[in-house]
C-alpha cells in the first residue's frame, strides 16, 4: 500500500504475528530512472523477512530491468501488482489495466520472470467489471509465465474497494485441477472469524490483509490465535495502543527524519484510536504537535483519560479520495 507499508509500518505488523509482508508498489520506471522515492522503497531490514518487494508498470523492457534491480537488495521475492485500481496508475498502462490485456498481462510477467532469480508472485482483481472476469484464464496463463502464487483481490477494477469482495471467483481459481501454484485470497478479510469462514469456505492457501491492519495491526496474531485454538485473543487496550503508536512514530522519525516522520503519521493517529469516545480533541492536538516530545506528552494524557476502557473492534475507514493515494 503505497505511502503505508513503509518500514515503520512494517515494524508495528511484524512485532504483532504478520509472516510475510511487501514493500509499497515501486514504479519500475521510477526504479530505472533511479528516482530518490523509488530507491529508498527498496529498502528492509532483516527481521522484516520472508519479505517481498512488488513493482508495476506497464513496459515490458522497464519491468525486466527493474526486477534485476530488485535481485541486487536480495529480498526474499518479487511481486507484481496487477491489482492497482487508481488512476494515475491505469492511466500508465499499469496496474489493474493491464487485465484488459491478458497477452500484455503474460509478456510482462514472463519478462520478470526471466530477469531475476527470485521466485516471482502476482496479485490481481477478478477483472476489469463485471463484463470481463477473466481471474480463471489470467490465473492459468500467468502460472504458464512462470509466476510462483497468485493473490486475488475479490473485486474487479470498476468496484474499486466498494461492495463486497467476491470470493467465488478466487474459489474456482484454486479447485482448477490445471493450477498447482498457491493461490491467496485478499478482500474484506478484518476479523479472526471472516479469516476462518473464508479459508475453510474458499480452500485458499493464505490470506493477504491490507486496510485492515491500518491502525489495527494485531489482527495477525488474533486471527493465528483464532485459527490455532478458535478463543479470541483479548482486545488491545489503551496501554497497548498507546505502544503501538510511540513505536510507529519512532520509527517513522528514524526512517523520514524529524519533520517528514511526524507529519506522516498524522494520517495513522485515527485509525489506532478508533472506537475511543470524545477522542477528536486528542486527536487534533496530535496532528498539530512538531515534536516527539510534545506528541508523547499528549499520548501520556490520552493513556490517563482512557485507562481501562477497551473499545470494540473497529475496521480503518478511509475516504475514497485517500485510497487514490494509498493505493495497492
Amino acid at each position: 500500500m503505497e505511502d503505508v507499508s513503509d518500514p515503520p509500518f512494517r515494524y508495528v505488523c511484524k512485532h504483532n504475528g504478520a509472516d510475510l509482508m511487501y514493500s509499497e508498489f515501486i514504479s519500475s520506471e521510477g526504479l530505472i530512472r533511479d528516482a530518490i522515492k523509488s530507491r529508498q522503497k527498496l529498502d528492509f531490514f532483516e527481521y522484516e523477512r520472508p519479505f517481498g518487494i512488488q513493482i508495476f508498470g506497464g513496459d515490458e523492457e522497464a519491468m525486466a530491468m527493474s526486477a534485476r534491480i530488485v535481485d541486487t537488495v536480495q529480498p526474499d521475492l518479487v511481486d507484481i501488482n496487477f491489482g492497482c485500481p487508481v488512476k494515475k496508475v491505469v492511466c500508465k498502462g499499469a496496474g489493474a489495466a493491464v487485465l484488459k490485456d491478458v497477452d500484455t498481462m503474460t509478456r510482462l510477467s514472463a519478462a520478470v520472470v526471466k530477469s531475476t532469480s527470485l521466485p516471482v508472485t502476482v496479485k490481481t482483481r477478478l477483472g476489469w467489471d463485471d463484463e470481463s472476469k477473466n481471474i480463471e484464464e489470467v490465473a492459468l496463463r500467468l502460472q504458464d509465465a512462470g509466476i510462483q502464487a497468485l493473490t486475488i483481490h475479490g473485486r474487479t477494477r470498476a468496484q474499486l474497494y466498494k461492495g463486497e469482495a467476491d470470493w467465488t471467483l478466487i474459489a474456482k481459481v484454486k479447485e482448477n485441477p490445471r493450477i498447482h501454484i498457491p493461490i491467496f485470497g485478499n478482500g474484506d478479510i478484518d476479523s479472526p472469524e471472516k479469516a476462518r469462514l473464508y479459508r475453510d469456505r474458499y480452500g485458499v492457501d493464505g490470506l493477504m490483509i491490507g486496510r485492515a491492519a491500518i491502525g489495527y495491526p494485531w489482527i495477525f496474531n488474533e486471527i493465528k490465535h483464532y485459527l490455532r485454538t478458535g478463543e479470541h485473543l483479548p482486545p488491545p487496550g489503551i496501554e497497548q495502543r498507546i505502544e503501538a503508536i510511540r513505536s510507529h512514530l519512532l520509527r517513522s522519525v528514524e526512517w523520514k527524519g524529524p519533520v517528514v516522520g511526524i507529519l506522516e503519521m498524522r494520517r495513522h493517529y485515527t485509525n489506532y484510536l478508533k472506537g475511543f469516545p470524545h477522542i477528536k480533541e486528542f486527536r487534533n492536538q496530535l496532528v498539530q504537535k512538531k515534536t516527539v516530545e510534545e506528541i508523547g506528552e499528549v499520548l501520556q494524557q490520552v493513556q490517563a483519560r482512557y485507562a481501562g476502557f477497551v473499545p470494540e473492534r473497529a475496521v480503518a475507514s478511509f475516504s475514497q479520495s485517500q485510497f487514490e493515494d494509498c493505493a495497492y
